[in-house]
């Protein structure tokens, strides 16, 4: 019988427990031989046992919270179990609200247009919610490592770290995925709390104070095409990741961890080198892997649509020799390093900003246009030190 339910979930996410309920009481091996032996204990027993934390072999030592039950998630979060059911709405009551002034909608969105044509959400969780998910964050998610290839919103990695192993490589590849929060379900990250031992009652609203649905009256102001609209409420409408809670880029690591290994092994197969810094994807190696790069590629996007990513192929760049390789905002063909392009232009807007007033560059409309130009400032310093510090000069002498 061990042997079959093996064979029954083997390859699969940690399987709920009413799965493997029904796998028993379906087994009619086991139940010939209830009866054979006179049997007394019923499968049904084990929903009446005190809740434990049952942590996957490798999630055993992460230093987590012990949650065993309800009780004790609505206590940690100083919630009562009415207002945790509330805010985790694993119902989805707050995804049927036709207008935004319902309690039950938690989240404030804001709809921008990609430069690709389509439409993206950004929800903001309102500040109650909030403060849960950054507890979650700090006592939980941010306890759980990820994968070494994962730069992107990791404490001591950048997009230096993320792009610094590609120098000088003979050909880059750059992919990018699509959707890459919304397309992450919001039973994936009930999976992972599953795994992490946590009771299925407690992963659930776990799952859910971490994922959202976007309700319909939240696309009431768009003026867009129907086939983009169509596509971007059909995606957003069921429980997802949102883009814009404190929880979202670790539990995004956290369930790419599988992604991160196969392709770093696909990559150490074709002797190439593999990071990722949130959605963007880099690959680079040096002759050999220039010869299999296509079909490298096309692999890559077969093992992201097995794991539920989708490729965006349009930006997917095969960078050799000889010209600029880029990768997210950085140019790694000997060094890394900031494009001359944009740091001429920031100088110049800076130039601009000491001759005629910082309100005459501030064309795109920024509500904070000084710290917008000290934080680009401080990005080019951080790549390279001697640029950074004419732009800090040019900075200084700006009015405000």
């Amino acid at each position: 019988m061990a042997r079959r339910c093996q064979e029954r979930f083997a390859g699969k996410i940690r399987p709920r427990l009413s799965d493997v309920i029904a796998f028993l009481r379906d087994d009619t091996s086991l139940a010939d031989a209830w009866v054979r032996y006179r049997i007394e204990f019923a499968i049904a027993d084990w929903l009446t046992e005190s809740p434990k934390m049952h942590p996957a072999i490798a999630a055993a030592r992460w230093p987590i919270p012990a949650i065993a039950s309800v009780d004790e998630l609505a206590r940690w979060l100083h919630l009562d179990a009415g207002e945790l059911a509330w805010f985790a709405d694993l119902k989805g009551l707050g995804a049927k609200c036709i207008g935004g002034s319902s309690k039950l909608v938690h989240y404030n969105y804001r709809i921008l247009s990609k430069k690709s044509g389509g439409l993206r959400m950004i929800e903001a969780p309102k500040a109650h919610l909030k403060m849960m998910q950054r507890q979650i964050l700090a006592e939980i998610l941010d306890r759980v490592p990820v994968h070494d290839t994962a730069h992107g919103f990791v404490r001591g990695r950048s997009i230096q770290s993320f792009a610094a192993p590609h120098v000088g490589q003979r050909v880059v590849l750059r992919m990018d995925l699509e959707d890459f929060f919304p397309s992450i379900s919001g039973r994936r990250a009930q999976v992972f709390f599953r795994t992490a031992g946590y009771p299925e009652s407690v992963a659930d609203l776990l799952g859910g104070l971490c994922s959202n649905a976007v309700p319909r009256g939240a696309w009431a102001t768009v003026r867009q095409n129907a086939p983009l609209l169509f596509e971007a409420r059909k995606l957003y409408e069921r429980p997802h990741l949102p883009q814009g809670a404190p929880t979202s880029p670790a539990l995004a690591n956290i369930c790419a961890y599988r992604v991160d290994c196969r392709l770093n092994a696909l990559a150490n197969a074709a002797g190439a080198t593999y990071t990722r810094y949130a959605d963007d994807l880099a690959f680079s190696g040096d002759a050999e892997f220039d010869r299999c790069v296509e079909r490298f590629a096309a692999r890559v996007a077969a093992i992201l649509l097995e794991e539920g990513f989708y490729v965006r192929h349009r930006k997917t760049r095969m960078m050799r020799q000889g010209v600029r390789q880029y990768l997210a905002g950085l140019v790694v063909n000997e060094r890394v390093n900031t494009v001359r392009a944009d740091y001429d232009r920031l100088k110049a807007t800076l130039h601009n900003c000491v001759r005629h007033g910082p309100e005459s560059q501030n064309r795109e409309g920024h509500a904070s246009f000084r710290e917008h130009l000290e934080g680009r400032v401080e990005f080019v310093a951080s790549v390279h030190p001697q640029r950074g510090e004419r732009l800090r000069g040019a900075l200084a002498k700006i009015v405000w």
